[in-house]
């Protein structure tokens, strides 16, 4: 792409019911205060002209360091009290990409995916062979205490006395956070990261560290990170799909996330939405759920902080925050 093109960035931190009522106004300010920490890390390095790839990972990461989203810090536990973190980062420019799974000492597993795909031949590493890699690249890595708080055990005991396996929390809300960007080059990338399921059984992976399904990006189309559940967003390949529709069948953005989130999951009961950005334009927010914690930035315009199904976005093609 010639020439300069204006940035624009989104991110996410997970979808569901999240309704008024359910969220005290503690709880919400929260939220948006880490949402707001998390957008103004990527602004600073897209304003100062850096890339989408270093934004991406700029913005996970700050969410990753807040403990009231599911991924890193705020990991959710499985069956048997631990944490089992997965991410990937995807490059549009190169089509190159990193994702770990089953980390649970590292720090910033989204850094970590990003030294995947830089300092190995490999896209994926998992479980013992992630960590032995985190080792050799000296990752950060923290004490499983580090990971555990008092909300995750508290959601872990209320799901082994229910017998079942919560999405983060009982009211539905699907956990993962990530991230879209595309730099004034033209170039796109995408990252996610998260804590998987309260009481899982070990060794589950959803989608967010499967490229094509919670995770894409390609400068011919846009980039894509995915909350919901993951088993349905990877039995249809969401990510990769939404771009697939714009490069072969002719879709804008907006209509190919449509298509995915509003026509083709509801047909396998798959609740949660998806970020996406173009190459042009602003970005695209879409869920098919009462809510999910979102915030969008393009240059020269103000930010957008929203939680509920009711406060519209840009790239909306419905305007109704969907």
């Amino acid at each position: 792409m010639s020439g300069a093109v204006d940035w624009a960035l989104a991110l996410h931190g997970g979808a569901g019911t999240i309704l008024r009522e359910h969220l005290s106004p503690e709880d919400e300010t929260r939220y948006r205060a880490g949402l707001e920490v998390a957008l103004a890390a990527g602004r600073a390095v897209l304003e100062a002209g850096g890339t989408a790839l270093d934004a991406v990972e700029e913005t996970v990461t700050a969410l990753e360091e807040n403990p009231v989203f599911n991924a890193g810090k705020g990991s959710v536990l499985t069956a048997e009290g631990a944490v089992e973190m997965d991410a990937a980062i995807m490059d549009g420019a190169s089509l190159d990409a990193g994702a770990v799974i089953g980390l649970r000492r590292v720090r910033n597993p989204v850094r970590l995916a990003r030294q995947v795909m830089e300092h190995s031949p490999h896209v994926m590493l998992a479980w013992q062979g992630a960590e032995d890699f985190a080792r050799h690249m000296g990752a950060e890595t923290m004490a499983l205490e580090w990971f555990v708080t008092g909300h995750r055990s508290t959601q872990l005991a209320e799901a082994r006395a229910a017998n079942v396996v919560s999405l983060d929390h009982s009211d539905g809300k699907y956990g993962t956070v990530g991230a879209v960007a595309r730099d004034r080059n033209g170039n796109l990338a995408a990252a996610t990261s998260t804590g998987g399921m309260t009481n899982k059984q070990p060794g589950r992976v959803g989608d967010a560290p499967l490229i094509g399904a919670g995770t894409y990006a390609s400068n011919r189309s846009c980039a894509v990170s995915a909350t919901g559940h993951g088993e349905m967003f990877i039995r249809l390949t969401v990510a990769r799909d939404i771009a697939a529709m714009m490069e072969y069948q002719g879709l804008d953005l907006a209509a190919a996330t449509y298509r995915k989130v509003h026509e083709e999951l509801p047909r396998i009961d798959g609740a949660g939405g998806v970020i996406a950005v173009g190459a042009e334009g602003a970005p695209v927010l879409s869920f098919n759920s009462e809510g999910m914690y979102r915030a969008a930035q393009c240059e020269g315009a103000a930010p957008i902080i929203a939680i509920f199904e009711d406060a519209p976005q840009d790239g909306d093609p419905e305007g109704t925050g969907k």
